[in-house]
């Protein structure tokens, strides 16, 4: 059984949690201005990423660094792919590296799981760009049909570290029990959503408390479950 290891990146100023997050990771989504980065931030994060042998993503998210990208924004569809459109073209142009997914973050990548317009809309911002790569989602969720239906190769995707609701969706980060912090809980929850089948790809984030912790954790723990991790193609 196989499964992707991925962490969102180029969010952080520092360089040391990246560092040490990505020898354990197998796909990097890197932020691209929207939400969180730099270009010096991206050429570093894919540096690391190449140095490793590590898949590189596109990470779009809502145009809005105030609030992380985090908060939903009112974009009409065409705003929508037009900022994903962009973003992805600026971190190409940027590190010059060969991209296979695009993972949308925060708030658009939860509107786009459960609002198949703004999925859509998402859709046609990669597809202008290249319709070849995978795009990953929510396990479960909405977006994933959306995109196949668009001919889009898609990634389910679980979340160690995060906790969910009864519908499959992810607890709002305003809860504080949002966040798994026991490394070892989250291990587990790997673990299961891999062996569930409900996952293809799962993610830890870089800027949770204890990222390189819960990391080292997670990778432990599905290797012990039998569980090769391999990038997305």
């Amino acid at each position: 059984m196989f499964v992707d290891l991925n962490c969102d990146m180029a969010e952080l100023e520092e360089a040391a949690i990246e560092e040490a997050l990505m020898p354990l990771i197998t796909s990097a989504n890197v932020a691209c201005g929207g939400h969180a980065g730099s270009d010096e931030m991206m050429r570093r994060t894919v540096g690391l990423a190449l140095q490793h042998g590590v898949a590189v993503g596109a990470h779009p998210g809502y145009p809005d660094r105030a609030n992380f990208g985090r908060v939903e924004m009112a974009l009409t569809p065409s705003e929508i792919a037009e900022t994903v459109y962009a973003q992805i073209v600026r971190l190409e142009q940027v590190t010059g590296a060969r991209l296979t997914h695009v993972k949308p973050h925060g708030a658009l990548y939860n509107f786009a799981a459960k609002n198949p317009e703004a999925a859509a809309a998402i859709a046609s911002g990669v597809g202008r760009w290249n319709p070849g790569v995978a795009l990953v989602g929510l396990a479960g969720s909405a977006a994933l049909e959306v995109w196949k239906e668009r001919g889009f190769r898609v990634a389910a995707e679980g979340f160690a570290e995060r906790r969910y609701e009864a519908d499959g969706s992810l607890r709002a980060r305003q809860f504080a029990d949002a966040l798994i912090t026991d490394p070892y809980e989250a291990g587990a929850q790997a673990v299961r959503l891999v062996l569930e089948g409900r996952a293809h790809t799962v993610c830890v984030h870089s800027d949770s408390p204890g990222a390189v912790r819960t990391m080292k954790a997670v990778a432990a723990a599905l290797a012990a479950a039998g569980i090769t991790l391999r990038p997305l193609a």
